[in-house]
């Protein structure tokens, strides 16, 4: 890839409970993975805390979702280069915005560093209420 083209990835969580994105080329609906949102102790946390990540990322169902998910990111985000598009926006949905949607998002963000992109990375929902998982 050359020096002057750079893909611009924007990498983001949100929750479905407050609006579905409109500006994604690409969604991840994680709400299958296991929810801290009912284990009492890990619920005031976000998915950026480790034991919450571990709890999301190192169960059974986050270990095989993220070990297909991660070469599926690099090869979409490969064909969007190859094809010179100018961004790509993908988006990791939960139902709160708070737990497992951060915990994806921030593995796949720290999966993709280094990578020859412009990388961003947000968390629409993340200091939204508690309640609903």
């Amino acid at each position: 890839m050359s020096s002057i083209y750079q893909l611009r990835v924007v990498l983001f969580s949100f929750g479905f409970k407050y609006g579905t994105p409109v500006d994604a080329n690409m969604l991840w609906d994680v709400r299958f993975l296991p929810n801290p949102y009912w284990v009492e102790e890990l619920r005031p946390d976000t998915g950026q805390s480790p034991t919450v990540s571990d709890y999301v990322l190192e169960s059974k169902e986050g270990l095989a979702f993220m070990e297909q998910l991660l070469p599926v990111c690099k090869t979409v985000i490969d064909l969007s280069c190859n094809a010179k598009k100018k961004s790509l926006h993908i988006g990791i949905g939960c139902t709160g915005g708070r737990h497992r949607s951060v915990a994806v998002t921030e593995k796949i963000g720290s999966f993709l560093t280094g990578s020859d992109i412009h990388l961003s990375l947000f968390h629409r929902d993340i200091e939204k209420d508690v309640g609903g998982g």
